[in-house]
């Protein structure tokens, strides 16, 4: 065999074995499609599988409508959010009375699909809705997301898969 046949050959093999790990990869990622809540719910979601006398620890694979609280070392704490409907404005999102233990964490997943309603800027500046949905339809980073939730709560629809959280699409609120 030549050198340039060779190197052709070699370069092949090199490619199958890229697309079949990136295959396998992004096997790795899939997740069931869960069934999401109503964006706007007025009750919080139970979890009824969920022991909250053993402290903090991941909820159970599904879509909990919450904000996350607070990110350390790549770890969320969320908890579940509720619709108060005002009286001088439509409303706005509420989480669990102080004092309340229901919260949950885990760890946020390297490939997390961030879906965002204000843009991929920490500060929140751009709209990027649905105008079907009212939920976040820009991909951003990882960083981003640990970033703007780290700081401060926003209202998402936060999928949990294998104990991990694998999909936050922010709900935009007016």
């Amino acid at each position: 065999m030549n050198t340039s046949l060779r190197a052709l050959v070699a370069g092949g093999a090199a490619a199958a074995v890229m697309l079949t790990s990136g295959v396998a990869a992004h096997a790795a990622t899939a997740y069931p499609d869960y069934k999401a809540p109503k964006t706007f719910g007025t009750s919080f979601q139970p979890d009824p599988k969920h022991d909250f006398t053993k402290g903090i620890h991941s909820r159970h694979d599904g879509i909990l409508r919450g904000w996350i609280t607070h990110v350390r070392g790549g770890v969320a704490e969320y908890e579940p959010i509720k619709w108060k409907k005002g009286t001088h404005t439509e409303g706005h999102f509420v989480g669990p009375p102080e004092g309340d233990a229901t919260a949950y964490a885990s760890p946020i997943a390297k490939d997390v699909l961030f879906l965002s309603a204000y843009g991929c800027k920490v500060s929140m500046g751009d709209l990027t809705v649905s105008s079907k949905t009212g939920l976040g339809s820009k991909k951003c980073s990882r960083t981003t997301l640990i970033k703007r939730h780290g700081r401060t709560p926003v209202p998402a629809l936060i999928t949990v898969h294998k104990s991990r959280i694998v999909k936050v699409q922010e709900i935009y609120t007016p």
